[in-house]
């Protein structure tokens, strides 16, 4: 058991993420072979080869990384294979933008679920991506050829940038893949990763949100967790199997591999492997970074985002309209908007910063040992940086969460506006119809009145708090006209406004004017916000920026050589495809609290709240249970299981992603972290991290009893 002591010798050992344990780390795929005596400890039964192979089918071919066709290669969820039919499962939050996109009050599939029972019911999604990984690379040597540690930070990232191009585009040259070189450690390693992109992701099925979000904000982050997180999706090709865009005659993704999943018992203790596309830690962040994340980051994206979900929950309440089209903007928000102050919580209860300081007291006794004097200076450069850029950073949140992501309609005015111009300045007579799409989109899922009370609310909370100096102009002159009367200056903003609602739009797109969008108050707003953001880099000292990334890659070298010998190190995620072991593990989280690792429906119905939205169960749900209705599905006691614990490590990315026996079966579809251990993407805490799982038994009982999509249970392959 790892005791969080003062002690600096224990503390550079037990502390650093380089102290790699079987239940942390999240380990790149081609070097799992250096961590294999440990799996097989664990319970794993596969070989490496098993896992990643590029000569063999494996589990990697199996696992999806699922992005937006902008973007393919930053995987906001991940999926996994789940028949040889292209079928794939997510988390019902992964899938839940895709739902909203597709409901109207007509069709709430928000409310009432979607299934498939046919694939030509299936509903395409354009610029949704699933990339599966073809293989990777170590190309750290090729890179490091054309490094110096006399180079400029901007001569070094043109090196990079140029070698990369080079190795990427030899890597796919005369191939359909895509590739992309990631850096490790802060830049001390290159990693390739080769993939194969698919752009044709159709939604198959999903539980009304009731299940798959029950609980809502109140269980988001904790333990115990009933929600049946999870959507359906499968994966298109065109008809000779190569990626392509929508096409109805494009037929089923035929994988290299799927995963059978299991309707098997579940034991505390049993292997438990989490492959996904984790998003971002940030292990060697130090004791400076983490005083910003905690003091600024955190605190300021809480309280700001606390004015937004109270607009947006009181709004949702009152209109079903409403509510679908603020569904998925109101999870982003939510999410780490709990997320922000639990860890805050974690980091504070845990002690991290002065775990991180430790650590600190130790490296600069390494450091002052070694011949090279840039390890001596890594530190100092670090606080350096840290203090110079407190004032922007802080500035930065308030533009950003307040005024850039808070309110729509300013931003959207900034965006659209500058668009109009541009193509106005060309030629004059420009047709602008080319942007009716992204408005009508834009207009599904906004609401004026509801955008009003939001710009109200959060312009006029951003001027009473942020610094007076780095407040935009136009928010001082509206202060001074309107003297604080905020809902009055914002009927006057969008009351004027051409960007308001689409029907002034159409107007002004019929007789376009350069002039009239320049004089726009809600373009002037926008562009305002936009402007002072964008002038905060003029704010940054560039020698300390440049000084901090220097200090972080050198104290990130620094400490893989003190670890040097020690256990193989994982690389903080960075979307790039990981893997996770462990072990089914339950936990006691304080003093006379101890939580099993698992739930059942039961707890379903205890939590019942017909007045808590968070908290409504279904009235087929109820029925089934009080039948005791549980299929094939229930556990030798009779139970139907729903939830399951592990001591994996993820985070964000790795929603959705499958969590594996120690025979590659799938056991459960990873979704949450539990709040005692929020710290974890900072400093993982062993004692108290635990991975939430949805069981697959109330997934396939979902699917086949509840929904009746027997369809899907037939191209599944069941271990029972």
């Amino acid at each position: 058991m790892k005791i969080r002591t003062l002690v600096v010798v224990l503390a550079l050992t037990a502390l650093l993420p380089t102290a790699a344990r079987a239940d942390e780390g999240m380990w790149l795929l081609s070097l799992i072979g250096k961590n294999y005596a440990d799996m097989q400890k664990a319970g794993l039964k596969l070989s490496p080869e098993d896992i990643y192979s590029i000569n063999q089918s494996c589990l990697k071919d199996a696992i999806v990384g699922l992005g937006n066709e902008g973007s393919p290669f930053w995987h906001f969820c991940t999926g996994e294979i789940i028949s040889d039919k292209g079928l794939m499962s997510t988390n019902h939050h992964c899938g839940y933008g895709k739902l909203q996109e597709h409901s109207t009050v007509q069709h709430d599939y928000l409310r009432d679920g979607f299934w498939a029972y046919t694939m030509d019911q299936e509903l395409p999604n354009p610029g949704l991506t699933a990339s599966i990984l073809v293989r990777m690379e170590d190309v750290t040597a090729k890179v490091k050829e054309a490094l110096s540690d006399d180079m400029s930070e901007d001569d070094r990232e043109a090196a990079i940038r140029k070698v990369c191009k080079s190795i990427e585009k030899e890597a796919v040259e005369g191939t359909e893949y895509a590739a992309q070189v990631k850096p490790m450690f802060n830049g001390n390693q290159f990693f390739l990763f080769v993939h194969i992109i698919y752009k044709d992701v159709r939604l198959v099925g999903a539980p009304p949100s009731s299940m798959g979000k029950f609980g809502g904000d109140t269980d988001n982050w904790s333990w115990p967790r009933h929600t049946c997180d999870f959507s359906m999706f499968r994966i298109y090709t065109a008809p000779d199997g190569s990626p392509a865009a929508y096409s109805k005659d494009n037929v089923p993704l035929t994988p290299k591999h799927h995963l059978p999943v299991s309707a098997g018992e579940l034991k505390d203790g049993d292997f438990a492997m989490v492959m996904g596309f984790p998003g971002t830690t940030d292990h060697f962040l130090t004791s400076y970074g983490l005083e910003e994340t905690m003091n600024i980051t955190n605190k300021l994206r809480y309280e700001i985002r606390t004015v937004k979900i109270n607009i947006l929950r009181e709004e949702m309440a009152a209109s079903q309209a409403t509510r679908i089209k603020y569904a998925s903007k109101y999870a982003s928000c939510s999410n780490y908007w709990k997320y922000s102050n639990e860890q805050n919580k974690a980091l504070k209860a845990l002690n991290t910063m002065g775990v991180k300081k430790d650590v600190e007291k130790e490296y600069s006794e390494w450091a002052r040992r070694q011949a090279a004097p840039k390890y001596s200076r890594a530190l100092g450069l670090i606080q350096d940086g840290y203090a110079a850029r407190s004032a922007v950073e802080e500035t930065r949140q308030y533009l950003l969460e307040g005024m850039l992501t808070g309110p729509e309609a300013p931003m959207f005015a900034a965006r659209v506006g500058r668009s109009f111009k541009h193509d106005l300045e060309q030629n004059p007579k420009a047709d602008l119809s080319r942007y009716d799409a992204y408005i009508s989109d834009f207009f599904k899922d906004y609401d004026e009145q509801v955008d009003r009370r939001l710009t109200a609310a959060l312009f006029g909370y951003v001027y009473a708090h942020m610094n007076a100096d780095k407040c935009p102009e136009f928010l001082k002159a509206a202060q001074k006209k309107y003297k604080g009367n905020w809902e009055k200056y914002v009927a006057d903003l969008y009351g004027k406004s051409a960007f308001a609602n689409q029907e002034a739009l159409g107007k002004l797109m019929q007789k376009p004017s350069a002039k009239q969008i320049d004089k726009d108050p809600l373009f002037q707003a926008g562009m305002g916000a936009l402007e002072a953001y964008w002038a905060l880099n003029d704010d940054l000292s560039k020698e300390k920026e440049d000084n901090l990334q220097r200090g972080i890659r050198d104290f990130t070298d620094g400490i893989l050589q003190i670890n040097d010998g020690r256990k193989l190190m994982s690389p903080d995620a960075n979307s790039t495809i990981r893997l996770t072991y462990g072990n089914v593990m339950s936990y006691d989280p304080r003093d006379g609290v101890s939580y099993h690792y698992y739930t059942t429906l039961k707890g379903v119905i205890e939590k019942e709240d017909p007045n808590n939205s968070e908290f409504n169960v279904p009235e087929r749900l109820k029925k089934l249970y009080n039948e005791k209705n549980f299929g094939s599905y229930a556990d030798k006691r009779g139970e139907l299981p729903t939830c399951f614990i592990t001591n994996n490590d993820i985070t964000g990315g790795n929603s959705g992603s499958p969590v594996i026996n120690g025979k590659g079966v799938l056991i459960g579809l990873a979704f949450d972290g539990n709040s005692e251990a929020m710290s974890g993407d900072i400093d993982f805490e062993e004692n108290l991290q635990r991975c939430i799982c949805l069981d697959s038994r109330y997934m396939l009982w979902v699917i086949d009893v509840y929904a009746g999509a027997k369809n899907l249970i037939e191209e599944m392959d069941i271990v029972r």
